[in-house]
Parts: structure tokens; C-alpha cells; sequence
């Protein structure tokens, strides 16, 4: 178990190292780290939790979409993280983020909208009556 009861991430099984340039759609299950340049949207594939790290080398120019997903490097498109969303130091998004749980450190800086994907309902206002004596 980890942090708020969650399950174990699931493993890292593919790589687009550095210096790699990947133009179109990635789709993707499990774990994907992307220390190179992505053209493209980056999409988890399925119902199954999944893990996406984009270094602070790692560039992507397309839509994010994953189920936990951990940036220090660029994104200039939408991220959407059902699950959690870590923003690192160094991180860069240009576009509007939506998120399960967020973890932004100081340093990181998104130009768009931060929302959550469970946007809280409004709380009810009660005003308590006046008991003049």
C-alpha cells in the first residue's frame, strides 16, 4: 500500500530515451517514461491503473492521459491524470490540467487551468436565525 491507500504503481515497461523524436499517437499500458520528444497524444490504454514519467528532459506536444502521471519536464497540450498527478520542480505545462489528487512542487508552472476531475459540489449556506432575547 502507498500513499492514500492506493495500490502499488505499476512498472515502467517502455522508453523513449533521450534523443528520440516519436511523431503521432502513443498509446500505452503499464508504465511508460519518456526522456525524449513526443509529437503526439500520450494515452493509457485501458481499465488497468497506469504510470507515466516525462523527465526533465522529456517533451511532449499533444495531449497527456494517464491514470498517475509525473512530470519534470515540458508539456505544451492538455494532462489529464485520473489517478494522481505529481508536478516536479522543473515541470512546464502549457495547457489545461485535470486531476484526481495533485502534488505540485514549488518551481513547477502550468499556464492553463488547474481542475479537479470531481469538481466539489458547492457547500450549502445556512444562516443561523437571529435569537434576540
Amino acid at each position: 500500500m502507498s500513499w492514500f491507500g492506493r495500490k502499488k504503481a505499476p512498472p515502467i515497461r517502455s522508453l523513449i530515451a533521450e534523443g528520440a523524436e516519436l511523431r503521432g499517437q502513443l498509446r500505452f499500458t503499464d508504465g511508460l517514461r519518456i526522456d525524449g520528444e513526443v509529437h503526439g497524444d500520450v494515452v493509457s490504454e485501458g481499465d488497468m491503473p497506469s504510470l507515466l514519467v516525462i523527465s526533465e528532459n522529456g517533451k511532449v506536444y499533444g495531449k497527456v492521459n494517464a491514470g498517475h502521471v509525473i512530470i519534470s519536464g515540458e508539456v505544451r497540450g492538455p494532462v489529464v491524470a485520473s489517478e494522481l498527478l505529481e508536478l516536479q520542480p522543473k515541470a512546464r505545462i502549457c495547457g489545461d490540467v485535470r486531476y484526481e489528487l495533485l502534488e505540485m512542487h514549488q518551481g513547477a508552472m502550468v499556464e492553463g487551468e488547474l481542475k479537479p476531475l470531481k469538481a466539489a459540489e458547492k457547500p450549502t449556506l445556512v444562516l443561523a436565525a437571529s435569537n434576540d432575547a
